[in-house]
């Protein structure tokens, strides 16, 4: 009884810390939330307030009707085409890099593998300066055709390792024998890895595809730094577009909040409808 009673006090004391820490993430994104319904008036005056007083849709409004000044459907696209094709194109390259890593079995492969985790210690920003006069050299930064400026940011990023080790650890871990039986029946290694790799690793794939889909559609500093040699807003992607709104001289902080809610939108509405398979994925791939 002792144990069982010292064990059910754990839990509730980690449930309270949990409880608490999730009250403090949540409440920021209420406020935020809240105040992208309030009117200029109320905000100024019920700035701390999570219910608006004057609840209004005019900061949507104003965003989705200023094209002029901020054209919000180009950014949306242009991140939405962005990161979509980051993402498919980022897993068809790191489930082909964890099949080799984790399922066949070839010399040297833990050195290599090891050799491509340590490179996570490098802090980015230390490549931005060689990736920028790489992708210069690529002709994908050319002032008179701002269009180009997605190749730079869709492929330069296909080579992160995060993804790939989480689709590793779980490849990992498929029986061996079966992989076995199924080239004993005379699949080779792509049919192996189309036939039975990818649909056992479906979970895990939707949790790389998550992370590398926020990583595309949150990132500020490579996107910004391509922006400033083409400088045409119409191919901004959202994020530099807010900024770019922040530094405007008649500077609306209900309008910026409105936009910042939608730009969380699309990986809310993702995260909702994957969350069991993210859950599933996370936990058969030990991550902790």
């Amino acid at each position: 009884m002792g144990l069982k009673s010292h064990v059910k006090r754990r839990k509730r004391v980690a449930f309270v810390i949990l409880l608490i820490l999730s009250i403090f993430w949540v409440l920021p994104l209420l406020w935020a939330f809240g105040t992208s319904f309030k009117s200029a008036t109320d905000m100024a005056n019920n700035i701390i307030t999570i219910i608006p007083r004057d609840f209004t849709f005019d900061n949507y409004k104003n965003l989705f009707t200023g094209s002029e000044n901020y054209p919000i459907f180009n950014w949306l696209m242009n991140s939405a085409l962005i990161s979509i094709s980051h993402t498919l194109l980022y897993l068809l390259f790191a489930t082909m890099a964890a099949y080799a890593f984790g399922v066949m079995r070839w010399k040297g492969r833990n050195v290599v593998f090891g050799m491509l985790l340590a490179t996570m210690a490098i802090p980015s920003v230390i490549n931005l300066t060689p990736l920028f006069s790489m992708v210069i050299q690529f002709g994908w930064l050319d002032s008179e055709a701002a269009w180009k400026s997605i190749f730079a940011l869709i492929l330069p990023g296909l080579g992160g390792v995060f993804g790939l080790f989480i689709l590793r650890q779980f490849f990992k871990n498929i029986p061996y024998d079966l992989i076995e039986s199924a080239q004993i029946e005379g699949l080779g290694h792509f049919g192996v890895y189309r036939k039975i790799v990818l649909p056992l690793g479906k979970s895990a794939i939707m949790v790389a595809g998550l992370f590398a889909f926020m990583g595309s559609w949150n990132d500020y500093l490579w996107p910004t730094l391509t922006a400033a040699v083409h400088f045409d807003p119409k191919w901004y992607t959202l994020q530099t577009g807010l900024a770019t709104m922040q530094s405007q001289s008649n500077y609306d902080p209900g309008l910026v909040i409105a936009a910042a809610i939608v730009s969380i939108l699309p990986v809310l509405v993702v995260y909702m409808f994957v969350q069991d398979k993210i859950i599933e994925g996370v936990s058969h791939t030990g991550i902790k």
